[in-house]
């Protein structure tokens, strides 16, 4: 691995700091290189390390679905839920959009029936996911989801960081039942953070954080 959890760390406080002091073109080109660094490489061009690319890029199928012996996930579940994070956020809270999920008409080629953003799924649930999810339309709409997140944060201005969610948006997110109703306590932690917040977490950090899960998976002989 090209990137510890020591300097990722650093990126993260050097991100938050260019947000505080209403740095625009800093926080802009940290989180370019951040948010490309947590995707594929094919999603930002920028031709810099890709946490996805090593985990991802030599799994075989099975590896890709299996969820170990006593384990809750699998990989393919941990990418389509920080796809779906991702989404949600950016799309229903920063910008007030449509979800990619939707609008892209990746979820009839996704071939899962779950519309929501996979908090408080049960095993089953995240079974037959992992089983019967199409990997290649995965990725496909983990790389979307993820340019248009660029777009949306390039066209913010400093003045957008500090600026809270609004209460409709908040609502938005439950009515479309983006997220499910026994996991409503995520979108009240999401209207306690500023767009800034939202953008280190979970734009950035989120997507880290399950990338070192399907790392721990995929190190796990069994697969």
């Amino acid at each position: 691995m090209n990137l510890n959890r020591k300097a990722w760390n650093a990126q993260q406080q050097s991100l938050l700091a260019a947000f505080e002091r209403g740095d625009h073109a800093a926080a802009q080109g940290i989180f370019s290189v951040h948010h490309a660094q947590v995707h594929a490489a094919q999603m930002s061009g920028l031709g810099v390390w890709s946490f996805e690319d090593e985990v991802l890029d030599d799994l075989d199928e099975a590896a890709f679905r299996r969820i170990p012996p006593g384990g809750e996930h699998s990989i393919a579940w941990n990418i389509w839920h920080i796809a779906r994070i991702e989404d949600v956020t950016m799309n229903l809270l920063v910008a007030g959009a449509e979800q990619v999920y939707f609008a892209g008409g990746w979820f009839p080629r996704l071939k899962i029936p779950f519309r929501h953003a996979g908090n408080a799924m049960s095993a089953q649930e995240i079974s037959a996911l992992s089983a019967g999810i199409d990997l290649e339309a995965l990725r496909g709409y983990r790389v979307a989801v993820g340019r248009r997140t660029r777009e949306l944060v390039t066209a913010l201005d400093a003045s957008d960081y500090k600026r809270r969610v609004d209460a409709s948006r908040l609502a938005r997110v439950l009515a479309e039942g983006a997220v499910s109703e026994s996991a409503r306590e995520i979108v009240a932690y999401w209207g306690k953070r500023s767009i800034s917040g939202l953008l280190l977490m979970p734009a950035t950090r989120h997507n880290f954080l399950h990338l070192n899960e399907c790392l721990r998976l995929k190190a796990k002989k069994v697969l």
